[in-house]
């Protein structure tokens, strides 16, 4: 097996294909549940989120398996802590320099990133075990499988509630309103994105019934 096929080998895909389904760490393991609740209001948000989680998971999941074998076990998790902080911070700021407005929407959500279960745990029970590249891969994966719920819950609350989508009124130019329709304002309320969530939750358990008898 050549160097390539060994980086890209079947186990090595499932770490990212198994959380856009079968582990999705939102939809099968129920974590992370508060983002979806928080910041699914309009899309743009959502999808910030979803890739400054991708770049903390993927980074501190690798710089905690290079340090695996450093990392006192007593204290591995302040050290996870310390690596989850210091790159939410760096985030932050590379929000606050470039996409202001939607940061200060954002507000203390992605200082939240640090509490995060799905951090906490990928550091936990994967990074700490295993190599930099299949870290990598694993955070990734998690990082994807957490954003696609939230953006499609984003999707239907922001088109819905408010008509618009990025902020461009699609419902108004594509004549819906004209049909009779007014904006669900109860889309953008937030108990609506618990609800959307499990409307998800159900379609995925529909598609893949591996999940039901699992349950």
């Amino acid at each position: 097996m050549s160097e390539k096929e060994a980086l890209f080998s079947k186990k090595n895909k499932k770490l990212i294909s198994d959380p856009l389904n079968d582990n999705n760490p939102i939809t099968v393991q129920v974590l992370g549940i508060c983002s979806a609740l928080a910041i699914t209001v309009k899309l743009q948000p959502a999808i910030v989120m979803a890739i400054s989680v991708l770049v903390v998971l993927s980074v501190a999941n690798v710089i905690i398996s290079l340090m695996r074998k450093m990392i006192p076990s007593r204290i591995r998790i302040i050290v996870q802590l310390v690596v989850i902080a210091t790159l939410v911070i760096l985030v932050d700021q590379v929000l606050k320099a470039f996409v202001y407005d939607v940061s200060k929407e954002l507000s203390v959500f992605v200082g939240l990133i640090i509490t995060n279960c799905i951090i906490m745990g990928r550091l936990e029970a994967f990074a700490l075990g295993n190599s930099p590249w299949k870290a990598f891969l694993d955070g990734i994966g998690n990082s994807i499988g957490y954003a696609v719920p939230l953006i499609i819950v984003a999707f239907f609350r922001e088109l819905l509630g408010s008509g618009t989508l990025f902020g461009y009124p699609v419902l108004e130019n594509l004549g819906v309103y004209d049909l009779g329709y007014e904006n669900n304002g109860f889309m953008i309320l937030p108990p609506m994105a618990l609800i959307t969530l499990g409307v998800v939750i159900w379609i995925q358990r529909i598609k893949n019934k591996k999940l039901v008898e699992e349950n």
